[in-house]
């Protein structure tokens, strides 16, 4: 396939249907798409969508874009957020989002993508968007993060503020002071959702003390 034909997609995932179509003038578009998967020009992402290597369009990836992309409506989010913002020591090498959608799990060569369901009300909560190698995508801010973890994990003492403490700190390694500038209005409106309400209001003692 003419490499022309796919820099012009840089760093952007494109559909087999958006490639099919550019790809009208060959006698089997779908065949050429196999191809150029098979040489190393494409990566697919999940069935249907492809990425153009970044040895053919010298631009690098965001993973936060591809997350974005594979299943959504999603933004990144959990450990590999809170990781983004050195909120947590460990390495993340799952990509992790959040999703009004099914809990689903893809994985392909550029890694292990994983989403978590959430209601509707509660998912537009805390996210904004970052520029990554020259691309937007969408993430949860580091207090939606930290709700957004929280809301996930089993076994959280729920009415103690003490074992709240001790659980984000020997738990979740998170260091306290780190935050303390959190934006307490983004934490009460994911409280207003309903779920762990007194655990989010135990979270705000601990931020606002």
């Amino acid at each position: 396939m003419s490499s022309s034909l796919l820099k012009q997609f840089g760093n952007v995932p494109v559909s087999s249907a958006t490639l099919n179509d550019i790809l009208g003038g060959y006698s089997s578009p779908a065949m050429k798409v196999q191809l150029a998967e098979k040489n190393g020009e494409l990566i697919c992402l999940k069935r249907g969508l492809y990425m153009v290597s970044p040895e053919d369009t010298g631009k690098n990836l965001s993973l936060g874009l591809v997350a974005n992309h594979i299943y959504g409506p999603s933004y990144v989010s959990l450990e590999y957020a809170l990781r983004h913002y050195g909120l947590i020591p460990e390495a993340v090498y799952t990509i992790t989002s959040i999703t009004t959608r099914h809990t689903r799990t893809f994985e392909n060569s550029l890694g292990r993508f994983s989403y978590r369901c959430v209601q509707a009300d509660w998912f537009p909560i805390g996210v904004t968007t970052e520029v990554e190698n020259g691309v937007r995508y969408m993430i949860a801010t580091p207090e939606k993060a930290l709700c957004d973890t929280l809301l996930h994990l089993s076994g959280l003492p729920l009415r103690s503020v003490s074992g709240l403490e001790v659980a984000l700190e020997e738990d979740l390694r998170i260091d306290i002071d780190e935050i303390r500038g959190f934006d307490t209005k983004i934490i009460r409106e994911c409280a207003a959702c309903g779920m762990k309400s007194t655990l989010f209001a135990n979270l705000l003692k601990i931020i606002e003390r």
